[in-house]
């Protein structure tokens, strides 16, 4: 890289540092800390969403599918934006109401206690998988254009994530995103697709020299599209990194608005990718590893000067995804396991501190992992795999379904987890199947249990009130 470029990431990353600190001011209690003081306006909203869900695999992973499969590249980033999107019509106003931390708390006011803790251990999996698969991306990404050690870039990257998450929390990382968001949109809509395509020869050049195949949306394939709606639309629809991010609206319309619009960026940000990995495949077209091909393509096409912009960019899509699932698996670790079992007593500032020395542990094991694992779509599997299967039914019907009962939603996390994991370990992370057979388990045993149940068994509606204590969580999970 040239001097230029590398003086240009030194400033994002020092930018981000000095927003990181100025965000720590304003994280003075525990909502301020989690959920941004419950104080996010449309733009800040949308911005800090956009930024979450858009990450390592939706950059370098749609890069790397569209450089295989085509325009068939989007279907990973469309499903998680149809899963947003589906959040937006259908459950944003439900959420907004509930005014808790965590799914997991939740799903404790809808069932009980012991739902709470397994729901909690599942979604902790999630999240902490879903940061080691930005850590890995920052450290790709670093590793080769930096020329640094791997292991290195890892540390690098997910360092500053670290500091910046442990100083001021979601305001910290609010404030952090809408940094990023900019920088995104920039960097790819702006800067790195026209100029890819330019340097491609324009578009006539793409439909005369690319295989025909790669301007068919199914090429990818039928099955890769189906477990990408099982992995990724399910997925996010019942993600504490979601969720916690819905917390921080200040208004229904805030929520609903900001969540659809997120999904829609989130379409348009699957189609450019995808394109840029289409050029890649004519640029560069003996490419030794598809996943360096976003980068691969930015280092020959980009002058010295956007080169860092662009990078910056990427970089900024990695982070914010990080930043928030970090802060996700500690706040599931010490709000649904250390204050419910731990400390119940602890004040503001025990919790302030606790969740400080959380995220840090997290922070560092998340790190050691990455540089065990090293691969993002690997990793990323295996984060919605164990989520989509385990838990979608238990909170979608706890919504929609009032006989649900307490002892089905907990056996039925616990036989898909057991089911799930097991299944990746036969078939392997990349196997539709674990996922598949983890939906049917859950889905039978959450039926099964509730229709065999006695009425008894069932919390009627004074029980649920009694447990929800206050009228809008009651039509919130009632209704």
């Amino acid at each position: 890289m040239h001097i230029l470029d590398i003086s240009i990431m030194i400033l994002y990353f020092s930018v981000l540092i000095i927003v990181g600190v100025i965000g720590s001011k304003r994280a003075k209690t525990a909502d301020d800390f989690i959920v941004a003081g419950r104080n996010l306006g449309h733009f800040m909203y949308l911005s800090c969403l956009a930024a979450v869900i858009l990450g390592g695999a939706s950059t370098l992973g749609t890069a790397k599918l569209g450089y295989q499969f085509g325009i068939s590249g989007i279907w990973l980033v469309v499903m998680i934006g149809l899963g947003i999107i589906a959040i937006g019509l259908f459950l944003t106003n439900k959420i907004f109401n509930l005014k808790v931390l965590t799914i997991s708390e939740m799903l404790e006011k809808r069932y009980n206690s012991q739902t709470r803790l397994i729901s909690a251990l599942v979604s902790v999996i999630y999240t902490f998988m879903l940061t080691v698969t930005q850590v890995i991306g920052m450290g790709t990404i670093l590793h080769v254009l930096a020329g640094w050690n791997l292991t290195v870039s890892m540390i690098v990257g997910g360092g500053i994530v670290l500091f910046y998450t442990i100083l001021g929390g979601m305001w910290s990382v609010t404030m952090t995103d809408v940094v990023q968001f900019v920088i995104m949109t920039i960097g790819i809509f702006f800067i790195m697709l026209p100029m890819s395509i330019s340097k491609a020869g324009g578009w006539g050049s793409l439909k005369e020299n690319l295989p025909a195949s790669h301007f068919e949306l199914g090429n990818i394939g039928g099955e890769t599209i189906f477990q990408y709606f099982l992995l990724f639309t399910l997925g996010v629809v019942v993600g504490q990194d979601i969720w916690q991010r819905l917390f921080t609206a200040r208004t229904k319309a805030v929520s609903r608005g900001g969540t659809i619009g997120a999904g829609l960026y989130s379409v348009f940000y699957a189609i450019a990718i995808s394109i840029i990995g289409m050029c890649a495949f004519i640029i560069l077209p003996d490419l030794g590893d598809p996943q360096n091909a976003f980068t691969s393509i930015a280092m020959v096409t980009l002058p010295a000067g956007l080169l860092g912009v662009v990078i910056a960019s990427v970089v900024s899509a990695l982070m914010s995804t990080a930043s928030g699932t970090l802060l996700a698996s500690s706040t599931l670790v010490v709000n649904d396991i250390i204050k419910k079992y731990i400390g119940p007593k602890m004040s503001e500032r025990q919790f302030l501190k606790t969740s400080r020395i959380t995220t840090l542990t997290i922070g560092v094991l998340a790190i050691i992992v990455s540089i065990w694992i090293q691969d993002i779509l690997v990793a990323l599997d295996v984060a919605y795999a164990i989520l989509s299967g385990a838990v979608f039914f238990p909170i979608i019907l706890g919504f929609f379904w009032k006989r649900v009962t307490a002892t089905a939603a907990f056996y039925s996390i616990l036989a898909s987890m057991i089911v799930i994991i097991v299944g990746l370990v036969i078939n392997g992370p990349s196997s539709t199947q674990p996922i598949l057979y983890g939906l049917a388990t859950s889905f039978v045993v959450i039926t099964a249990i509730t229709l065999l149940s006695s009425n008894k068994d069932h919390k009627n509606e004074s029980e649920v009130k009694q447990d929800i204590k206050s009228k809008a969580d009651m039509d919130t999970l009632a209704n």
